[in-house]
């Protein structure tokens, strides 16, 4: 059982514990949080004991770059792209001595969340795991990192949380009704993601409609719908097919009721453009395009993403084999909001990076879609976005 995100925000404001979920009809994992301003050595030791899995402090971009926070790793291969950061212990001016004990981790916890914090207040490594949570939150990426910060920043506090994964006692992860009974033990509230991204949708927009353009090629006319982001520096734009994209008296867009044939695509300069073999994603975009346009409406969403020029710096400075091409991605190409960068140079883009096609899709009237893939997956938290997935498509083998 959830509640509602304002009464999230007043135990958080209160200094209580909540839970953080996936969404309720996934095999949910959740996350006992407390905004760090308010972290005791009781709520570390009961996070310790009832949570058990790993602490960590989720922390928007600035305030991890005024502490001077830099990634764990120079290239991020994690499965769900979590953001770690160096880990730190507040420094001995603190009464930190060796960091551990549930006292000195709240401590290191709460001098995190300080404003006045300076980065020679943190020593580096320490036993504080903090994790960097994406620009626009949860509308950007659907990940419990990001999560953790809206809802503090939404409660009026800082955008500092601590969280810890729930764990059963025999070393399992926790699902959904294992978490509802340790919230009716302890009588703590939750909310989902899914909750959370609704929400923020009803206040907060992050891609507006900046022009139409409409073009004609080889499978027939198209209407090209350019995006702004607040969020990112690069423009999105939407390939258009029929009678999508259709705003009322007032601009908002229209339903258009049955499901929509709809391909997520992420740029990939070389293949798409230049038709590198090693890179089929041209191939993929031709084939979509031509099954929209036989479908009579659809979509391509075609997406940009920070970092999309270093996968073709690393390409440029790579050398291919005489006579071979090297490995080529699968026909289908990356998945719902993956990378298509070059396979083996840039990891592959996760499933919850994926908040800002969503609302590229809700502004063009979408709100079922038939997902062009050879890939299906259920992506997490994508009902808050007001979107289903009804069937997924696979793309004709050549």
């Amino acid at each position: 059982m959830t509640h509602p995100i304002p009464d999230i925000l007043q135990d958080l404001r209160d200094g209580k514990i909540v839970v953080l979920t996936d969404d309720e009809d996934r095999e949910n994992e959740g996350d006992l949080v407390c905004a760090a301003e308010f972290c005791t050595a009781e709520v570390i030791n009961f996070m310790l004991s009832e949570g058990r899995g790993m602490l960590f402090v989720a922390l928007d971009g600035p305030t991890c770059d005024k502490l001077d926070l830099p990634p764990q790793a120079a290239v991020n291969t994690t499965q769900r792209g979590t953001a770690y950061t160096v880990t730190v212990d507040a420094t001995a001016r603190f009464g930190i001595t060796t960091g551990v004990s549930a006292g000195e981790r709240a401590q290191t916890i709460r001098t995190l969340a300080d404003p006045q914090t300076l980065p020679t207040d943190l020593d580096r490594p320490g036993h504080i795991q903090p994790l960097r949570a994406r620009d626009g939150g949860v509308l950007v990426r659907t990940g419990h990192t990001e999560g953790i910060t809206d809802l503090c920043r939404l409660a009026g506090l800082r955008p500092v949380g601590v969280g810890i994964e729930v764990m059963n006692d025999d070393g399992t992860m926790a699902r959904q009704a294992q978490i509802d009974e340790l919230c009716t033990k302890h009588d703590i509230k939750s909310c989902s993601v899914a909750e959370l991204i609704e929400y923020r949708m009803q206040r907060d927009l992050l891609v507006e409609r900046i022009d139409t353009i409409p073009f004609t090629n080889e499978f027939g006319d198209w209407t090209l719908v350019a995006y702004r982001s607040v969020v990112d520096p690069f423009p999105h734009v939407a390939l258009v097919c029929g009678d999508l994209a259709q705003l009322d008296g007032v601009d908002e867009p229209i339903d258009c009721g049955e499901p929509v044939l709809v391909r997520m695509h992420s740029q990939n300069l070389l293949g798409d453009v230049f038709g590198d073999a090693q890179q089929p994603s041209h191939q993929t975009l031709r084939q979509s395009m031509k099954m929209i346009q036989g479908a009579g409406r659809g979509a391509v969403v075609y997406l940009r993403h920070e970092g999309m020029g270093k996968g073709l710096l690393k390409r440029l400075q790579t050398p291919v084999p005489l006579g071979g091409s090297g490995e080529a991605e699968p026909a289908d190409g990356p998945r719902f909001g993956e990378s298509q960068e070059t396979p083996g140079v840039s990891p592959p883009r996760n499933t919850m990076d994926y908040g800002i096609g969503s609302q590229v899709l809700r502004n063009l009237g979408v709100r079922h879609l038939r997902l062009i893939t050879n890939h299906p997956f259920t992506p997490q938290a994508l009902s808050g976005f007001g979107l289903t997935i009804d069937e997924f498509v696979p793309l004709p083998a050549e």
